[in-house]
């Protein structure tokens, strides 16, 4: 028997390990498919809003675009702290979906602490379990860590368990992107695991692409990013190579070619992906004449905070308000915020910084930017400058409401564009404009 005809049996169970997003929708869309799904995650907090049917990331209800109340009430959704809870014969699939760095490197502490408790499954040949890893590796991580921890563990892959790597291509902005519609990529390590992560992946997606190995699949999110990342960078790069051109508008007629996207200078690339992708790579890359274009960018997009804190502090400014620690509009999620070393630099050099987001708590901005908060619109009036982020709806008030608070500014940044259509006099600049840095 399959193992999509087992999960759909009723009799067996799919475990999640971590609900961040990647985890809680693994959780979400196969629940939805009437599959069911326990989510494991050290903060309490969060599960227990799961197992009230209240999505712990708000901002994912537009995204997911139904309710999860009827999904936890009909027993297909729920969530735990207990990890022992996971490691019973009934938990057929192990999707692991926890985050793979820290402090903007590459960390696999908890990968592997996940895998130990995995390892603790009582061990069959009929039915092996099989471990579906979702979270962004460096290459050669699954024959460096993953696999040789297996083997230590007396777990023989492709026999009493399976394993395959399958990252995900979410877009948490817009609802069409996601876990159903968009194309996955996923490599196993041998011919069983290959089959089983089919048979399990297509009960929801669409669109699956299967790699000739594991190593292959491993590599292809790491350097889809790096793609993107080196793109992002030359933007920038032309930006401050330029300075008295509108670069932005240069790019985005560029980006009319079809076979270019269109890019735009700015603060940095932000997020769980894109500027860890490129360090990923690098990390398993001894030579450092290797991948130069690679490392370049890297260096580039970390001394951007800095160049921008110091074109700041050139032009007289003491008070500085920044609008957004996410690093994408309408969400909360502020992993590698481009924000959080741009405040750094403008501490450095004495200006006074302080940060809203609708997001956050303040106690949240604190801990993640070492800097308070403040009221928006009502305490714009107290900044000589300003730096939209993003481009978050709270922050798109009307014209006329705004330009009351704006009298005592001197500079706006905006980085996404949230205030482009207001016209706004000489000191607006869209990240990129000419003279913007």
């Amino acid at each position: 028997m399959n193992y999509k005809s087992l999960l759909k049996s009723k009799k067996f169970k799919i475990a999640v390990w971590g609900t961040g997003y990647i985890g809680l929708s693994t959780m979400v869309y196969f629940a939805k498919k009437k599959i069911k799904c326990i989510g494991y995650d050290i903060n309490k907090e969060k599960i227990k809003k799961i197992n009230s049917g209240t999505l712990p990331l708000e901002d994912l209800r537009k995204w997911f675009g139904f309710d999860i109340r009827g999904l936890v009430k009909q027993n297909y959704l729920k969530a735990t702290s207990n990890y022992k809870n996971l490691i019973t014969k009934e938990f057929l699939v192990h999707f692991i979906a926890i985050p793979t760095e820290k402090n903007g490197k590459p960390y696999y502490k908890p990968l592997m602490s996940v895998l130990n408790n995995i390892s603790k499954i009582k061990q069959e040949n009929k039915t092996p379990p099989i471990v579906i890893v979702e979270s962004t590796l460096a290459p050669k991580v699954s024959d460096k860590k993953i696999i040789p921890f297996l083997k230590k563990k007396k777990m023989t892959i492709g026999k009493n368990i399976l394993l395959s790597v399958a990252p995900r291509r979410d877009w948490f902005i817009e609802g069409g992107k996601n876990l159903e519609n968009l194309d996955r990529v996923y490599g196993s390590t041998d011919k069983k695991s290959t089959k089983v992560t089919k048979d399990v992946l297509s009960i929801v997606c669409k669109k699956l692409h299967v790699a000739s190995s594991y190593k292959v699949s491993e590599m292809v999110k790491s350097v889809e990013n790096a793609y993107r990342h080196m793109d992002i960078t030359l933007a920038n790069q032309l930006s401050l190579a330029f300075p008295k051109d509108n670069i932005r508008e240069v790019l985005k007629l560029v980006g009319t070619k079809w076979n270019v996207e269109a890019f735009h200078p700015g603060i940095g690339a932000g997020g769980y992906c894109i500027p860890l992708s490129s360090r990923y790579i690098l990390s398993q890359v001894k030579n450092a004449k290797k991948l130069s274009l690679l490392r370049e960018t890297v260096k580039t997009d970390d001394g951007m905070s800095k160049l921008i804190a110091n074109s700041i502090a050139k032009r007289g400014l003491k008070k500085i308000g920044v609008l957004g620690l996410s690093y994408k509009g309408d969400l909360k999620v502020s992993v590698l915020s481009k924000v959080i070393p741009l405040i750094k630099f403008l501490i450095k050099k004495k200006i006074k910084v302080k940060l809203y987001d609708p997001y956050f708590s303040n106690k949240e901005i604190y801990d993640a930017a070492r800097v308070k908060t403040f009221s928006f619109p009502k305490d714009l009036p107290n900044f000589d400058g300003l730096i939209l982020s993003v481009d978050h709806k709270q922050f798109k008030i009307r014209k006329k409401i705004l330009e009351k608070y704006l009298k005592n500014c001197k500079l706006i940044i905006d980085h996404d564009g949230a205030w482009k259509k207001y016209n706004l006099k000489n000191n607006y600049y869209l990240s990129g404009d000419r003279g913007w840095i």
